[in-house]
């Protein structure tokens, strides 16, 4: 079994061919030479695509390396969200959501309420969503959960909700694949926003699913050729390419932001501060026991006293763009609240690691943390 890195670097590439690339480029069809019946891989670009397929074949490498699972890639992480809700479940179905996940959910709520589906919803802390798995069809988990870095134990939730005869579905966004694996888990589904740290540059929408059971897969391929939710080729392949770096950069960006952590745990102006990987946090047991490598991600939480100081700590800062999403390898803060979505304080902050050297880093956020002090200073 090869290692984190040699995978990461060899994912989903195609047999050597003399004087061609290792990784082809990306393949632009609409159509397909297709003579006679439509019975190949490849008959009309709605279906299927040679690019995807390398870059599916790639993240299934990851989600479970050594075994046989099916990945299917969408054109944003709340696409591969909704084809597994809605090639799931049905009119008079119940599906259990966590009420601190990420900010759409509830618009996917409103959906599924109006398509005839029982929405119930607990928080991510403590498995309080054991509580609601009787009669349940689905369990939709999101550990670590954003922006709160909640972390539930997928295996105690696998296994109670197959015993109440529930599927499982867990959003692996922030974690990804080499921080933490679902399947391992008990999981059904494995979902994620690639658009986050699996691709990590900021330049690329991408959402995807990855199970092990071939018919669920084929029920999710088919509501993406339905619905024509469909990444492009170019994508696809600077997705695939990115993959090559994940091993390195998310060692970096969890190293880095746990040492941020730390440096926060210090200022009496720092309130709520959340990080896996601290050894004081609320969610750090569960963490250890189900992410793997120390990778417990790139995102630290934690709250300044208001709106206001808040916003002058994100203007103060030189290192990090104040822009929404996560997991680039440029820094990325932003104040949480600006959304409406989210059950956060005004002052909250979420703030995403990138790749650049700890003590730069950290010395830009402590230099914010007095100016934003000082500006509030008469």
């Amino acid at each position: 079994m090869t290692g984190d890195g040699t995978r990461a670097v060899r994912a989903g590439l195609p047999e050597p061919v003399p004087y061609e690339p290792s990784l082809p480029g990306p393949v632009f069809a609409a159509h397909y030479h297709l003579p006679g019946d439509p019975v190949g891989p490849y008959t009309y670009g709605r279906d299927e695509n040679p690019t995807w397929t390398g870059l599916e074949r790639a993240i299934g490498e990851l989600e479970a390396p050594g075994e046989e699972v099916t990945t299917v890639a969408f054109p944003s992480g709340m696409g591969a969200v909704s084809a597994v809700l809605l090639s799931q479940l049905r009119s008079g179905d119940a599906v259990v959501l966590p009420d601190d996940g990420y900010q759409a959910l509830p618009l996917v709520r409103e959906r599924l309420e109006a398509y005839g589906v029982e929405v119930r919803t607990a928080p991510t802390a403590g498995d309080a969503q054991l509580a609601l798995l009787d009669g349940a069809k689905l369990l939709w988990l999101e550990t670590p959960s954003n922006p709160g870095l909640e972390v539930c134990d997928i295996r105690r939730l696998a296994d109670a909700a197959h015993a109440a005869g529930a599927l499982v579905a867990v959003d692996n966004t922030l974690a990804t694949p080499l921080g933490q694996r679902p399947l391992d888990l008990g999981a059904d589904f494995s979902v994620a926003s690639g658009t986050k740290a699996l691709t990590g540059h900021g330049d690329v929408l991408l959402g995807y699913v990855t199970c092990r059971d071939p018919e669920r897969a084929a029920e999710v391929r088919r509501w993406r050729r339905t619905a024509g939710a469909i990444l492009g080729p170019m994508e696809a392949w600077l997705a695939h390419r990115s993959l090559a770096t994940l091993h390195l950069r998310v060692d970096r960006q969890a190293a880095t932001a746990l040492v941020l952590a730390e440096a926060l745990r210090g200022r009496p102006e720092v309130t709520g501060l959340r990080h896996p990987g601290l050894p004081g946090d609320p969610s750090h047991a569960v963490a250890v026991r189900q992410m793997r490598g120390g990778r417990f991600g790139c995102v630290v939480s934690f709250v300044l006293a208001d709106r206001a100081r808040a916003e002058r700590f994100l203007a103060a800062l030189s290192l990090v763009d104040d822009a929404t999403s996560f997991g680039g390898v440029r820094s990325t803060a932003e104040r949480r609240g600006r959304w409406g979505g989210d059950a956060v304080p005004e002052g909250f902050i979420r703030f995403s690691v990138g790749a650049e050297d700890p003590e730069d880093l950290v010395a830009d956020v402590l230099r914010a943390l007095d100016a934003s002090a000082e500006a509030a200073t008469p």
